[in-house]
């Protein structure tokens, strides 16, 4: 499927829905772009369901922008790349907003070149901090400033906005600390502006979720990781994220939905509709679905309303599938 962001175009189409449908509920949904894929095939199947009765809308400005508006009870659901931090965790309790959280699949966070750069075949971390750490900023301006062997060219990079999830884990697993980066880069919380400025410049590297790399692998090159210098590099895929090989930036990705809300019988019915379809529309986009028993608990804490989360307030970088199916099976 294309991300074409039709659900955000759906914001403005939603006022001449409503007038078809006066009686149409709303779902709204604002957040992470990484989760927005995933998302977006929910809402669309679910709205095609309920045959014109609820209309669903999905923003993308960020999961920091996104849970800025959640805390404020301004959105039902909120798509997130990373989990919640203590911060927002603070700013709900304040506004007396409590959530489910809901993990809904796996991403291996890409990094991306150019198809035309022929000569990095792989990456390892200490090479990508040395691009992103904010050491880096005025300083490591060419190739051949991170690595000798590569080429005397400008170097281009492209990343996730402040704001973002993605930009938080990246951080945190490439330089050692959330938001501790460069600031001389192309940033956006849009990935697809992310993808096409990458796909333009042959001296590119940019980073963003998995699913967005495999829409458009024919103008963009996913390069393996490397966790240390003399490891082996490892390739973004299902498999690698799976098997727990593709290490540090292969990550869970997360709904979290206000309980206020779940009394909304649109809100649950969605949040249900997810529940029960999640894997198969996580594979659709690319993601790595959770085992079957994962979306079954998630089920088992919507109807309980058991809110909270499994994290206690940090973003973790290296938790795996059987590491987290542990923690929601005790929550």
């Amino acid at each position: 499927m294309k991300f074409s962001h039709t659900l955000i175009a759906g914001l403005l189409t939603a006022g001449f829905a409503a007038g078809a449908h006066a009686q149409a509920k709303l779902v709204k949904i604002d957040g992470s772009s990484t989760v927005f894929p995933v998302t977006e095939a929910v809402a669309e199947d679910f709205q095609k369901a309920q045959k014109g009765a609820v209309n669903v809308t999905v923003g993308i400005s960020g999961t920091g922008g996104g849970f800025k508006k959640f805390c404020r009870a301004e959105t039902d659901v909120q798509n997130a790349s990373r989990p919640i931090l203590r911060k927002e965790m603070d700013d709900c309790k304040a506004a007396g907003v409590e959530y489910v959280e809901l993990p809904v699949a796996f991403d291996a966070l890409t990094v991306v070149i150019n198809p035309k750069n022929q000569f990095l075949k792989s990456i390892t971390v200490e090479e990508l901090k040395k691009m992103w750490e904010p050491a880096a900023q005025g300083k490591v301006m060419k190739w051949n400033d991170v690595n000798p062997a590569w080429p005397d060219a400008p170097l281009k990079l492209f990343g996730a906005g402040a704001d973002s999830g993605t930009f938080d884990y990246f951080t945190e697993a490439i330089t050692g600390k959330s938001k501790s980066s460069r600031g001389d880069f192309t940033a956006s919380e849009d990935d697809n502006v992310l993808v096409q400025g990458v796909s333009r410049d042959v001296n590119a590297l940019g980073f963003f979720g998995f699913a967005y790399y495999h829409e458009n692998a024919d103008k963009l090159k996913g390069v393996p990781i490397a966790p240390k210098a003399g490891a082996k590099a490892v390739t973004p895929s299902m498999e690698s994220v799976l098997d727990g090989s593709y290490q540090p930036l292969s990550r869970p990705i997360f709904i979290y939905v206000n309980a206020k809300s779940l009394d909304k019988p649109e809100v649950k019915a969605f949040v249900e509709y997810y529940m029960t379809n999640g894997a198969k529309l996580s594979r659709e986009v690319s993601y790595v679905p959770l085992p079957d028993s994962a979306y079954k608990i998630g089920l088992e804490h919507v109807n309980k309303k058991r809110v909270g989360t499994v994290f206690g307030g940090v973003s973790e970088v290296g938790v795996t599938i059987e590491e987290l199916m542990k923690r929601e099976a005790k929550f």
